[in-house]
């Protein structure tokens, strides 16, 4: 598989978060030599919040977790690659249960308080001795630091681990928080195969963090799209330990919305990250909507160009081509008048009132296109709705990545 154009030529290992314990292990679950299962341990009065799928087809994981999300508490997250326990009936229903309760048996604790996580395949039944050949050795290796490595072992048709740490100053304090997130394929959010981890050192009450996350996650992970697929086992878990003794009580207050700010921030690089690591990928290309009649109009508007196979295709083939931008939007199904439409490809105007500018320059456009990131926008010129979708192009490596996945 070709590295992405966009892969780190270094991953920086993140801080230590407190209260945090990290292992990786290799279980052979798809493909053997490699890491595969990632097991992390919290402290006690750690709280969880989570963000999932909203597919109706779940994983048995997923359903797992938000059967145990609404006690707010969580001691460990069991995550593995190379099989999504999708799709896999009362076996996959049994296969979580027995994961958590090796992980609950291997640390001490109750097995509701194990999050779980699977991706990879669809359909294919997964045998918890995968992780009962690992544990002893999981939970023997738990320490502080790892995150880098826990990032790999959650990868699939990933290229690159994706790893991103933020740290605020909080009531005098630092406080930390780490990401890890894993996706190339199958990628368009709708939070809610994409998985992403998050922890700090803060105190959060769970009902706190789980306003905090979704609104992160709403910005970020819900604004990206490869291939215009939501997975079976889409999953954003983050844990709050406590360790730094800073309490965050309140989304209002200064220290709250500092703190979420951040995880905002945090969640947007790693949802960038996700689309710069889109399978075959070769552009990077930020689709911005405006003078839509709603921001939730320009939402739909802006998803169904970056969603177009004509619309990324072009990219790929660096075709300034502003008539498949058009065809995007007028499929969406949103306000639109033609004759208002003007489209730019970076700085460069294509499209006006309804016609090609009369100052078009194909050399000034073909320039833009030949970029590894480029820039759309849309001015519908109707009202002050206004947002932003991230997404690839679409090329021949796609498809034999995909064509040849269960092989």
């Amino acid at each position: 598989m070709t590295p992405s154009p966009f892969a780190p030529t270094k991953i920086d290992e993140p801080p230590v978060i407190g209260g945090v314990r990290i292992a990786t292990a290799m279980a052979g679950i798809k493909t053997k030599g490699r890491t595969d299962v990632l097991l992390m341990a919290f402290d006690e009065d750690t709280s969880v919040a989570g963000v999932f799928t909203t597919s109706r087809c779940p994983s048995a994981a997923v359903d797992w977790c938000k059967a145990h999300l609404s006690g707010g508490a969580s001691r460990a997250l069991l995550v593995n690659s190379g099989n999504a326990n999708a799709f896999t009936g009362m076996k996959g229903r049994e296969s979580t249960q027995r994961s958590a309760d090796l992980v609950a048996d291997g640390l001490s604790i109750a097995a509701e308080h194990v999050m779980l996580a699977s991706t990879g395949v669809i359909g294919e039944p997964l045998s918890a001795d995968k992780f009962a050949g690992v544990m002893d050795d999981l939970v023997a290796g738990l320490k502080p630091a790892g995150w880098a490595e826990a990032a790999r072992a959650i990868m699939t048709t990933d290229t690159f681990p994706k790893v991103v740490t933020r740290t605020v100053t909080l009531d005098g304090n630092p406080v930390t928080i780490n990401g890890i997130a894993k996706g190339a394929g199958m990628i368009a959010p709708n939070m809610a195969t994409m998985l992403s981890f998050i922890a700090t050192d803060a105190r959060i009450s769970a009902p706190v963090l789980q306003m905090m996350l979704k609104e992160a996650v709403d910005k970020s992970f819900n604004k990206i799209t490869i291939d215009s697929d939501t997975s079976t086992s889409d999953t954003v878990l983050a844990f709050a330990t406590g360790a730094s003794g800073v309490v965050i009580d309140d989304t209002a207050s200064p220290d709250g919305a500092t703190f979420a700010e951040a995880l905002a921030s945090l969640t947007l690089e790693l949802a960038h990250l996700v689309t710069k690591d889109g399978e075959g990928l070769t552009k990077f290309v930020a689709v911005t909507v405006e003078g839509a009649e709603s921001d939730a109009s320009a939402a739909k508007i802006a998803r169904s160009i970056a969603d177009s196979p004509l619309v990324k295709t072009a990219i790929a083939g660096e075709d300034a081509n502003w008539g498949r931008i058009v065809m995007a939007v007028g499929k969406a199904g949103e306000p639109a008048d033609r004759d208002r439409l003007a489209i730019w490809f970076g700085d460069v105007r294509v499209a006006l009132d309804g016609a090609r500018d009369p100052d078009y320059s194909e050399a000034a456009a073909s320039a833009v296109m030949r970029q590894p990131e480029i820039a759309i926008r849309v001015d519908l010129g109707l009202g002050g709705g206004r947002d932003t979708v991230w997404t690839c192009d679409l090329t021949k490596e796609y498809v034999a990545i995909n064509g040849d996945y269960r092989t």
